[in-house]
């Protein structure tokens, strides 16, 4: 677990300075409708008083800088990211640590979100557990991640071009050909929304939804830990 966790690290550190571009050129800018998105279903939460909100592996910041809130930090394991994120914006609280052990109190967060990266925990048991220690009874986890197509023949497009096509662009425009190979294997091998709809209520949550967008590329699951927590 421990040689995942340091070889996503690099990997994700050698592709920080060209990684929103090929997040944009690569989904064909859908990456953004994506996050808006996930911003308005939250929004209730995002619009209370003093609402404590992290946003959890987050990268270089596309979605904690669409966070409006009084209270919304990130934090992400790879210190090249934050670099990114700072550079982006030079007033919101970021930290760097692994999501599976989180410097955080108990029952101290409103709302987690987590956009593209909870695929990549080394464990995602132990990273379902870690939001529910952090979380406040009755606080919401929004996992934003790549999924599995429900329709066939978009289905078989959408795989020819991640293993085909992505690799190939992204390698040359990153110059780091693993990290683009990475991306559709992790994609491949990650649960579909049902069976990590499934995971996220077996691990405490309760009221678990998600909702596909883009085909079923990709899935956006809310789960709420319970209010007797």
């Amino acid at each position: 677990m421990e040689a995942k966790a340091l070889w996503v690290r690099g990997m994700f550190g050698r592709i920080a300075g060209r990684y929103d571009l090929l997040n944009h050129v690569l989904s064909f800018n859908l990456d953004k409708r994506w996050r808006a998105r996930t911003v308005n279903r939250v929004s209730n939460i995002l619009a209370r008083p003093g609402a404590r909100v992290l946003d959890l592996c987050c990268g270089t910041g596309d979605l904690l800088l669409a966070l409006k809130g009084a209270h919304v930090f990130g934090s992400d394991f790879c210190h090249p990211m934050l670099l990114e994120a700072r550079r982006k914006s030079a007033h919101s609280p970021l930290f760097e640590a692994d999501a599976l052990a989180l410097p955080l109190k108990n029952d101290s967060l409103d709302l987690i979100t987590c956009a593209f990266g909870f695929r990549n925990l080394a464990n995602y048991d132990q990273g379902l557990n870690e939001l529910l220690r952090v979380l406040k009874p009755g606080g919401v986890a929004a996992i934003l991640e790549f999924s599995q197509p429900t329709n066939r023949v978009f289905g078989a497009l959408y795989r020819f071009f991640s293993m085909r096509i992505l690799p190939r662009i992204g390698g040359i425009v990153s110059g780091s050909p693993d990290a683009y190979s990475y991306l559709p294997e992790s994609i491949s091998r990650f649960p579909g929304a049902e069976d990590l709809a499934a995971k996220i209520e077996a691990m405490g949550f309760e009221r678990v939804e998600f909702e596909r967008m883009t085909g079923g590329a990709v899935a956006l699951h809310l789960a709420h830990k319970a209010t007797s927590c």
